[in-house]
């Protein structure tokens, strides 16, 4: 995959990589990155289908959007990265650090789950996307990812709304199918990286129970629940997840 990304920060300091969600695409980072810039270098990249990353034909799996990563990190020369994504990003990032843990120092899941069925759900948006476009996911998916207060503001809706519609078709369902095939529960008591789990109290997607699920398996790990905030956390409460962000990347191991 030819993966779009940007780096950020001054050279030879540690690594943050960001990956963002089913439908968004890098500048869902806007507000983290000058705050950790200051003493990281960010790596955030586009998933497959999004922004500027090309799609290849689905259905897509876990595997092979961990691999992008790997790939990426491969290219860049860069040995080991803290890493922080969202939904499907931190499945992502849940995924690396099941399986190639060396990759990975410290890790961030931030509005995400290890299980997110029913499959059938998932597989019917994927065919619903492949009929009629990303554009018939802006409707409903705006209101799920900020709380209300923001779901209808102007400049949400032109800035993740136009995401959305920018969104490859192929590259959407793709990334559905990856997610109603996933099942990253048996080996979350694997991961050796040190885990912070970030939820939204108001989160109709992702709901706080699955970041309790995941931090209750997860050796370690922490969960923090930001009110208000829904699925799209990192960008509805910045400066909460920024702080949390930067306690947590420059804790030492």
């Amino acid at each position: 995959m030819n993966v779009n990304c940007e780096l950020t920060g001054p050279d030879g300091a540690p690594v943050v990589v960001l990956s963002n969600s089913l439908g968004t695409d890098l500048t869902l980072w806007d507000e983290q990155v000058p705050a950790l810039a200051q003493e990281f270098q960010v790596l955030r990249y586009d998933q497959r289908g999004h922004g500027g990353t090309p799609s290849k034909p689905g259905p897509y799996t876990l595997k092979q959007l961990g691999g992008d990563v790997l790939a990426l990190l491969d290219t860049l020369g860069i040995r080991r990265a803290h890493f922080a994504g969202v939904s499907l990003g931190g499945m992502t990032g849940m995924w690396l650090a099941e399986n190639a843990p060396e990759r990975i120092d410290r890790l961030t899941l931030i509005c995400t789950s290890a299980e997110l069925g029913p499959a059938t759900m998932w597989r019917d948006r994927a065919a619903v996307v492949r009929n009629k476009g990303t554009q018939a996911m802006v409707e409903p998916s705006l209101p799920r990812w900020f709380t209300p207060e923001l779901a209808g503001r102007a400049d949400i809706v032109e800035k993740f709304g136009g995401m959305l519609v920018a969104a490859d078709d192929e590259g959407y369902a793709g990334c559905c199918e990856a997610i109603a095939d996933m099942d990253l529960l048996p080996k979350l008591g694997e991961i050796t990286a040190p885990t912070l789990v970030i939820a939204g109290a108001e989160d109709p997607a992702t709901p706080p129970a699955h970041a309790e699920r995941i931090g209750a398996a997860v050796p370690g790990a922490r969960v923090k629940v930001l009110s208000p905030a829904a699925h799209l956390a990192n960008a509805e409460r910045p400066e909460a997840v920024n702080r949390l962000l930067v306690d947590h990347f420059t804790r030492s191991a």
